[in-house]
């Protein structure tokens, strides 16, 4: 009982700096106390920090219609790892910038070409793994399938249903692609593709918080109401910052298509 007591007297302290527990995790507890009833000392400053937090962030937000949330990862991390689902979100971002880069441009490059998947009876591959890819001159580009010359003409029919408005012309192995004049239809076609683009990558957004949100929810029977509604509130903050970047950058690129 004389340990239980001693402590217990810790309790009140762990909470007083609760502040430097945000960022630094739970404090020690003394070294007499048993592994027993450490852990539940433990659980019970961690339940209370989350409650605190909860209650100032709710107090904050009074009158309000968002209220912002802001949990350490280091006081979650048996539900989830938070700083991976923001990784993952970051990741969706991050392949949209790259489609943008190489798919959606009015200036044409052999390597605008690179990435087309081409269907095989081997499978899929990016059409620059089959051909050799090359910029005859500013209107012409030549994809030349010597090494493949099976994939010709799959690769024919990727090029011309790329959705970049080509039309490519077949001799042998050679695969002759005309540049067409950038036209304000092609300029709104490809805004279009990029307004596409980023609705998938929505799609795959909302995949990675549902994914998310459900993690949490395991821990319902174990956790209090308060600490699930934190973590779903959290999640859906991080994913409405990954949302509104990407709207950021579908804006630009439309700008710059569109001119």
């Amino acid at each position: 009982m004389a340990v239980a007591l001693r402590c217990f007297r810790h309790v009140p302290s762990l909470l007083y700096r609760s502040s430097f527990t945000m960022l630094r995790g739970l404090p020690r507890a003394p070294a007499a106390c048993p592994d027993l009833l450490l852990d539940g000392c433990r659980q019970s400053v961690h339940q209370s920090l989350l409650t605190r937090q909860l209650a100032t962030k709710k107090a904050k937000g009074k009158g309000q219609s968002q209220t912002r949330v802001n949990i350490s990862a280091a006081l979650v991390e048996d539900i989830i790892n938070l700083e991976e689902t923001s990784e993952d979100m970051q990741a969706v971002v991050e392949a949209l910038k790259e489609d943008f880069s190489r798919n959606l441009s009015v200036r044409t490059s052999p390597g605008v070409l690179d990435h087309i998947i081409v269907m095989t009876k081997e499978g899929k591959f990016p059409l620059n793994q089959l051909g050799q890819i090359s910029q005859k001159s500013p209107q012409l580009i030549i994809v030349n399938m010597t090494n493949f010359p099976e994939s010709t003409a799959a690769a024919t029919k990727a090029i011309r249903e790329s959705g970049m408005n080509l039309n490519p012309e077949v001799d042998g192995t050679i695969i002759r692609v005309p540049i067409p004049k950038v036209t304000r239809e092609h300029r709104e076609s490809l805004a279009k593709l990029a307004k596409q683009s980023t609705n998938k990558s929505k799609e795959a957004l909302r995949k990675v918080r549902s994914k998310s949100i459900n993690q949490v929810k395991k821990f319902k029977n174990k956790v209090s109401e308060d600490t699930i509604w934190l973590l779903e509130k959290q999640i859906q903050q991080m994913a409405d910052s990954a949302a509104a970047e990407m709207d950021k950058l579908l804006a630009a690129k439309t700008k710059e298509l569109l001119g």
